[in-house]
Parts: structure tokens; sequence; C-alpha cells
């Protein structure tokens, strides 16, 4: 390719195609259906549409997506039907979300006056296309699809032979073809693999499999791990001799022809060349490995491959269903399990006579219970008055036995534990400090508002800090109400208005969406000296 190929496409890779013209935020907002309120409605209607795409309907009227969802409610009857919806309202806000496009056909008209009224059609957008196919992939997902492929290593034999045969003749085509057709077969053994393992770890940690079904194929599962690992074992050193072979042939020569034969148009030859690089570097540390650090090893050098670990993981993995086998097989002799104990657990919680007893019981099942320094009383309790604060009460001593150990001191008198009284000092005046700091933020809230001026530090620390307790503190019902908070003898209210508020920070601007702020001095009766407190 030439230098004017070049700077064509450099051209053309600036500009956004398809996909590329989505941010980040519009393709999140594509899969905003599948949370909301009805979200299962949401689900079947874009069903139809893609049923209809299989039969290359493409645009559907809102009377099209009704009849075929009623047919779909009879085959499916977990599917709603279009009685019940709201079909334009779920539509457009398929359309908001992205998922949908939606566009005007007057040809459906048969009077003025039904020309006059919308004749909205829709379809799927590319995005919302290949979102829902993600989100059916997941729905569709099961256990039966992770499996590891044994069958898959002579095949990657194979095609690198024909590489190393390819790169030393010349034959820049054979060569994209083996390389890409290596890529996708490497791509879909790593997926595999994660999957397989993962399936087999919540395996392990689930404690609501049934033995019945684990037991009934145990064998079957045993042997897939075993052949797997005894194939992987044969062709490691095999695909490791074979991928140095090809790097003998010339890496250089290898990566130039597979980025000359790439007909992707809109990457620059650079592009491509650094593509294909980063790809050969991924399939040699599959089979050649890489060294302790990381980097990718000269032939012969010690390294560790990625073959290397699936063989550890998959010898891991033998050991981890065989002691998963060993348990359920106690428990079914001993009639015994983690789940029989937690509902024999629950049925003492549901009979207990009263919550009082409830707790006690959690108590002593979960061994909770008071630490026991703090359990020791004083050796004189009448001399110290109760209404005394715990800041000014003398310390108790204790042992340094009890304290280390949670045991009781032996005989004699208990080692005294130094305290450094330094420290504490210097904590307890940074905590003054901290609380006048906020009280003076506070009276300068009161006095001079929020709007009329840029908030310093503390004030936006405390106003922060009481907008977090009262926005914790609201409601889910239909409209806005009044809400606030109160701390250091000030209360902020959120008053509901029609509009949107700014308050201006030393951290920033803080736009309130359909609020106002009011603060107000609290009367004495009413101060806390700590904490905050949420008024309604």
């Amino acid at each position: 390719m030439g230098r004017d190929g070049d700077d064509a496409n450099q051209a053309l890779s600036g500009i956004a195609f398809g996909l590329d013209s989505f941010s980040l935020d519009d393709r999140m907002r594509l899969f905003h259906y599948t949370a909301a309120e009805n979200r299962t409605a949401y689900l079947w209607l874009l069903r139809v549409f893609d049923q209809a795409r299989t039969t290359y309907h493409v645009l559907l009227h809102t009377t099209e997506v009704a009849a075929a969802l009623d047919q779909l409610a009879v085959e499916h009857p977990e599917c709603p039907e279009s009685e019940a919806l709201e079909l334009p309202r779920l539509l457009d806000a398929l359309v908001d979300w992205g998922v949908l496009d939606r566009s005007q056909d007057g040809t459906r008209a048969t009077t003025v006056a039904e020309y006059r009224n919308r004749h909205s059609v829709y379809q799927f957008t590319e995005a919302g296309y290949r979102a829902h196919r993600a989100v059916e992939s997941v729905l569709g997902a099961s256990l039966d699809d992770a499996s590891l492929s044994r069958l898959v290593f002579p095949d990657i034999l194979a095609d690198l032979i024909a590489l190393a045969e390819a790169n030393r003749t010349g034959d820049s085509e054979e060569v994209f073809r083996k390389l890409s057709r290596l890529d996708r077969v490497l791509a879909d053994m790593a997926e595999r693999a994660a999957r397989f393992y993962l399936m087999l770890g919540d395996l392990a940690r689930t404690n609501d499999t049934r033995p019945e079904v684990f037991l009934a194929h145990k064998d079957a599962l045993l042997a897939h791990l075993r052949d797997f690992h005894l194939e992987l074992q044969r062709y490691t050193p095999l695909l490791r001799h074979a991928v140095e072979e090809v790097e003998a042939t010339g890496l250089d020569r290898l990566i130039e022809a597979a980025a000359e034969a790439d007909e992707r148009i809109f990457r620059t030859h650079a592009e491509r060349l650094d593509n294909w690089l980063r790809r050969w570097a991924g399939l040699r540390a599959w089979f050649a490995g890489t060294d302790q650090r990381g980097s990718v090893a000269p032939p012969g050098a010690d390294r560790i491959s990625e073959a290397d670990r699936l063989g550890e993981a998959t010898v891991g993995a033998i050991s981890s269903v065989l002691a998963l086998l060993r348990r359920v097989t106690e428990s079914r002799r001993g009639g015994v399990s983690r789940e029989s104990q937690l509902r024999h657990l629950a049925g003492w919680f549901a009979g207990a006579p009263t919550e009082l007893a409830a707790h006690a019981l959690f108590d002593v099942v979960f061994g909770l219970g008071a630490p026991r320094h703090v359990g020791v009383p004083h050796g004189a309790p009448d001399a110290i008055p109760t209404r005394r604060s715990w800041w000014e009460a003398p310390a108790v001593e204790l042992s340094r036995t009890l304290v280390e150990t949670g045991k009781p001191a032996g005989p004699g008198r208990p080692a005294a534990i130094t305290r450094n009284e330094a420290t504490r000092s210097r904590l307890r005046g940074g905590q003054l400090a901290d609380q006048r700091v906020l009280a003076e933020a506070a009276a300068g809230l009161a006095e001079r508002g929020v709007y009329d001026e840029v908030l310093d530090e503390p004030r936006t620390v405390l106003l922060l800090r009481l907008l977090d307790v009262a926005l914790a503190s609201r409601g889910f019902g239909p409209g806005a109400t009044r809400i606030g908070a109160a701390a250091h003898g000030v209360r902020i209210t959120l008053v509901p208005i029609s509009g949107v508020t700014t308050v201006r920070t030393a951290r920033g601007w803080l736009h309130l969406d359909g609020y106002a702020l009011e603060v107000k001095l609290l009367d004495s009766a009413r101060l806390r000296a700590n904490g905050a407190e949420v008024l309604a």
C-alpha cells in the first residue's frame, strides 16, 4: 500500500461510522430497559422485533407489534398480552434509549383524518439489535455450554505447520487465513476454559446443588477433565515446537504478510502491523510461554505458558470435584449437611416464643458477646458517679494477658498497660477543633445563606454532610416532598420547586434539580452537640 493509501486511511480513521458514533453514555443507555419497571414487557417487545427480523420484516407498526405479541403469548404463558400494556409508551421509551428507531409511514392512512394521526413504524437500530442479542445470550446461557474442547489441539498444530510453510514460501494470503483461523480458535478455547472453570467454582461453592444431580454427572465430569488433561499434556510440547518453527521462518515477514493481506480499509498499515503483532504475541504466550518477568521468552529459556497454567488448573479442578464428591457422599451417608443445619436453625428462630429469646439464640449461635476487657468492672464502682462522662471517668486497669489473649490474668497484681496520654490529648484536641470549625461554618450558613456568595471549604463540608443525611431520608412516594437535616445548631430544608438552583462552593458548582435550599438556626432546646438529626 502506497503513501496515498495510508493518508486516505488516516483520514477515514478519524470518521465515526456506525457504533463508533455512540458515546459511552449512549451505549450504556441501550441496556436501561433491563432494569426498568416493565423490563419483562420490554424484553418480549424486542423479541417481537427479533422474530420479525428473521423473516425479513423490518418495519413494524403498533398494531403489528400487538398482533405478534398476542401470538407469542399463546405460545409462551410468561409473555404479557398486548391489552395489558401501553404499547405506544413502551415503544417510545425504547426509542429514547436508542434501542429502536421510529419513523412515520403516511401510506397506511385511508382517510384525511387518519393521515393527520400519527402512523409510527419502528425497527431495531444497529446498536439496539446488538444490545438485545447480548442480553439474549446471557439469558440463554446454560452450564451445558461450559465445556473444554480437546479436539481443537490437532487442528491448531496442523494450522501452525501450514503457517510456517506459507511464510517460508511467501504466500501472504495463506498466512493471513491461517493466522485469522488460529486467532479465532484460540479465542474460543480461552472463552470455553474460562466458563468451564467458573462453572466448577460455582459448583464447589454453592450449598443448593442437589446431590442427585451431581452424582448423576460426576463420572462424565471427571472423564471430561481427565481426557482434556491428557490431550493437553500430549500436545503442549508439540505446539511449543511448532510456534518456534513458525518464528524461525521470519517473524517480521510473517507480520508484514498478514498486515498486507488484511482488508480492513479503515485501519492504517501501521495499525494493522501492530494489531497482528499483538495477536501473535498472545498466541505465543499461550503455547511457547513467557519468562518469569512476563516478557516473551526465547527458545530454550525457563518459561510458563498459558497451556501450562491451564494444565495446572485442570489438575486443581479434578481435586476440587473429588473433594466435592467426598462432601456430598458424607452428607448423604450421615444425613446432615450445611443446608439441613441452616433449615433446622431457621426452624428454631421461627419457633422462638419472644423476640428477646430470638436475640439470645442469635448471640449463642453466632458467638456474639461483649468484649472481655470492656466487661471488667472498676475496683471501686461506688467512687465514680454514674452521671460522669466516659471521657472524664478514670480508666480501669487491665492486665496485658486479658487484652492480648482474652484470658483472665493469673494470681498476683496484673501488669499495667502503658497508655499514651499525649496521643490521646492530641486526638481529643483535634476533635474539639473540628467541632469548633463546623460550628462556625454552621453559623456562617445560617447568617449569610448559600446562594449569595461562594461557600468556603468548612461551609461546603458541612453542607455536603447535611445534604447526605437529608437525601438518605427521602421517601419513595409520588411527588416531591420537603426533606431536611440538622446538626451543629443549624437546619437545612430542601423545598420542592420547579426549576434548578445552583450553589457555588469551593469545590465547584452544586446544581439542585427541583429543589431550593433554606437554612435556619435551631432553638437551644433542639441543639445536639454531636451527630446529625433527620427532620421529617
